[in-house]
């Protein structure tokens, strides 16, 4: 388990839209060679993550059941939840149908003009156990609000009542996250993690295939 510490939101963003550019030119894939990569609603649509692609399968990991080379989770809730896996729902979970608690309801009702009568009471949600199935999983957690759910995702033992803490257990996890999101760690783990960022700084530099396409791109 990695967990990355950025300056700001912005910076996150950034360090996490390079990472996964990285990985994809990493995997090189081609007409019959896919990189599949499972995105959360906001993440689809936010341009902080937008990339360089060759050819690449994306999709909503709310809706489908998938067998990803690398999900890439947002949205992480301030009680630890990561997609529809609300506090109670078992760590093995698969893509299922899934009652929304009143907190997601209203949370979710900005995409429906504020109006909490025309958000679905119910959702169809990868579980927790079909994230895990994937190779490589990042999560990314900003703001001060998300602070204790990074504790819990991190510093604390696994609870199926913060789902987020069941990838303490998978072999390729990066947490990604912005200054304010580290309030509530101990010093001591934020000065350790800090201290690998001259290594994780590493993952994300211009590789000479990405330095190539910007040539190509200037001609």
């Amino acid at each position: 388990m990695r967990l990355v510490i950025l300056d700001s939101y912005d910076k996150a963003s950034e360090w996490a839209a390079k990472y996964v550019r990285n990985r994809i030119l990493e995997f090189n894939p081609g007409p019959d060679r896919y990189f599949t990569l499972g995105l959360p609603t906001g993440l689809c649509r936010s341009p902080k993550l937008i990339i360089f692609i060759n050819i690449i399968i994306l999709f909503n990991y709310h809706l489908l059941l998938f067998n990803s080379r690398y999900a890439l989770l947002s949205g992480i809730g301030p009680d630890g939840h990561i997609a529809f896996n609300e506090p109670g729902s078992s760590l093995v979970s698969r893509t299922r149908v899934k009652t929304l608690a009143q907190d997601t309801i209203i949370a979710n009702s900005r995409f429906f003009g504020g109006d909490i009568s025309k958000v679905p009471t119910m959702a169809l949600t990868v579980g927790v156990g079909t994230v895990m199935d994937a190779r490589e999983v990042m999560i990314i957690i900003t703001g001060a609000h998300k602070s204790f759910a990074l504790y819990k995702a991190i510093e604390e033992g696994i609870s199926h009542m913060w789902t987020v803490s069941a990838f303490q257990q998978h072999p390729r996890t990066i947490f990604v996250c912005d200054e304010d999101a580290t309030l509530e760690l101990r010093v001591k783990t934020v000065k350790y993690f800090k201290g690998l960022m001259y290594v994780h700084n590493k993952l994300v530099e211009d590789s000479e295939d990405y330095q190539e396409v910007k040539r190509q791109k200037k001609k």
